[in-house]
């Protein structure tokens, strides 16, 4: 199985991909709307097919991508049959079987953050997917959006402490840079249920928290009941100027060697090589706007960048123009791309 965690730091959320490398189809689970372009990049590079986007509740702290990423991609939409969202397509309860091929998972009713939680469990128990309900070494809060302790509580020892010690807990949240822990661990040691913390233990220590309200709740969880769609259903405006652009997991933006030769002459194409390395002629024909500074000069010479049509930067594999792009972005260039593969790849387009 091909599996990654990712992160967005504004909400301390993780994402999790899953694919099957056999089938090439993939799912994400939590994914964050302002997300979505690095989503789509990663499973682009590992060459997946996203299939299915799945929410394990309706979240309060961030707005999902799952519709954003149905509009892409044409995948469908999962999450508890309880939350009625709209635009759902896979309506989830409690010990339903679902997933792509080659990954399948078990959704478990987990409520007590909010009604509508779900955990998702590998069908070999290896790993699950928490969502707010089982934290590492605490849990999701139970005091608004239809939460109770009590039922949190018999949530987490009946439907997540039933699965083996080995199986791995990653969960929707962590604040402190902790990515994974187990059942084992948190049956043991987690700050509030663990041990041997009963319920009126656990009941206590949650009503006592006292926590400020979640800073995006009013946003979010409207949102979130339309799978996130904007009000307006309307996807939000992109960089447009160039039909082949594409961001790169690493942040980059890219443009391929045809789109380049086909527009050429309305694009400013900055070579940052150094002198030795150029070739004559290796530039396309017609170029009058061809510009050549040297990546380390670049910097200091950015104002000599022409900033009244589109710059490609270039250089032999594309890895020295990639930060050239990313250079010019910094100093607020908006239409800017790196060649993709560089000049070789347009020596062999």
């Amino acid at each position: 199985m091909i599996f990654r965690q990712l992160f967005d730091a504004a909400s301390s959320t993780y994402t999790y991909l899953l694919g099957c490398a056999e089938s090439g189809e993939a799912l994400l689970i939590d994914p964050v709307f302002e997300q979505s372009q690095r989503d789509l990049a990663l499973i682009r590079e590992l060459g997946l097919q996203l299939k299915l986007v799945v929410d394990t509740h309706a979240h309060a702290d961030h707005i999902t991508a799952a519709w954003l990423l149905k509009q892409k991609t044409g995948c469908l939409i999962a999450s508890a049959a309880v939350i009625n969202a709209q635009h759902l397509n896979l309506p989830l309860r409690h010990g339903q079987v679902f997933g792509v091929a080659g990954v399948q998972l078990e959704a478990r009713a987990t409520p007590g953050h909010t009604d509508g939680c779900l955990s998702y469990v590998l069908l070999d128990q290896s790993m699950v997917f928490t969502g707010d309900a089982l934290l590492i070494r605490g849990c999701g809060r139970s005091d608004f959006q239809q939460g109770n302790a009590a039922t949190l509580f018999h949530s987490i020892t009946e439907q997540l402490f039933s699965l083996p010690d080995g199986c791995v807990v990653y969960p929707a949240h962590d604040y402190n840079g902790r990515t994974q822990s187990s059942i084992g661990e948190e049956r043991r040691y987690n700050a509030r249920v663990g041990g041997n913390a009963n319920e009126t233990d656990f009941v206590g220590y949650m009503q006592a928290m006292n926590l400020p309200h979640p800073k995006k709740i009013d946003e979010a969880v409207p949102a979130n009941l339309r799978s996130g769609c904007p009000a307006d259903g309307r996807l939000p405006a992109e960089p447009d100027w160039a039909e082949d652009l594409r961001v790169t997991y690493a942040g980059v933006p890219e443009v391929g060697a045809e789109w380049l030769l086909q527009h050429a002459p309305e694009l400013t194409l900055l070579d940052v090589r150094h002198p030795g390395e150029v070739i004559p002629g290796e530039l396309p024909a017609p170029c009058a706007n061809a510009l050549a500074i040297p990546l380390d000069q670049l910097r200091q010479r950015q104002s000599e960048v022409p900033r009244d049509r589109p710059v490609i930067t270039l250089c032999r594999s594309g890895r020295r123009s990639a930060l050239a792009a990313a250079i010019l972005q910094e100093q607020e260039v908006e239409q800017v791309a790196s060649l993709r593969g560089g000049l070789l790849a347009l020596a062999h387009g």
